[in-house]
């Protein structure tokens, strides 16, 4: 059995105690499911995606780690790229064979019921990358703020100036 980790808001605690995780979201190639993270050495890694999900204006994540079959289909791949359809064991080898694991992700593509969860533990708020892995220093796409984002209207000023 492969251990994965699922972000998700606070307030949406009872409801995963109840009924497990629900298959939601969509990526870019239209596949549905529970997007997730095998649990790696690495706390940064595992749980990179923390401040990425806080700047769509949820306020606490939590940590829902559970288990499913090895021999079980999920996709893998790097976000905003095409994924590959491997067994969850081998999807979680090759998130932690990478080099750097930045930015990757597994879409199991159905619901977890609440008997495959694991625990719901709660993980630092201030753990990941915003934007985009290696987005330090590089300033954020001013079409891609939202409007009322923190800093949003000072980003857009600059790129207007500049002629972005």
């Amino acid at each position: 059995m492969t251990l994965f980790v699922h972000l998700t808001s606070e307030k949406n605690v009872r409801s995963v105690r109840r009924a497990g995780i629900r298959a939601s979201g969509r990526s870019h190639g239209g596949l549905s499911g529970v997007f997730c993270l095998p649990i790696l050495p690495s706390y940064q890694l595992t749980h990179q995606w923390v401040r990425e999900l806080r700047r769509g204006g949820r306020r606490t994540i939590v940590a829902v780690d559970f288990r499913i079959p090895d021999d079980e289909p999920v996709h893998v791949g790097h976000y905003g790229r095409e994924h590959a359809r491997l067994p969850s064991a081998e999807a979680a080898a090759l998130i932690a064979g990478r080099d750097d694991a930045r930015g990757w992700e597994v879409l199991v593509p159905r619901t977890i019921t609440a008997g495959e969860v694991h625990r719901i533990r709660g993980v630092n708020q201030v753990t990941g990358w915003r934007y985009m892995p290696n987005a330090h220093g590089v300033p954020p796409c001013p079409d891609c703020l939202q409007r009322g984002e923190y800093g949003s209207a000072r980003i857009r000023r600059r790129a207007e100036s500049s002629g972005f």
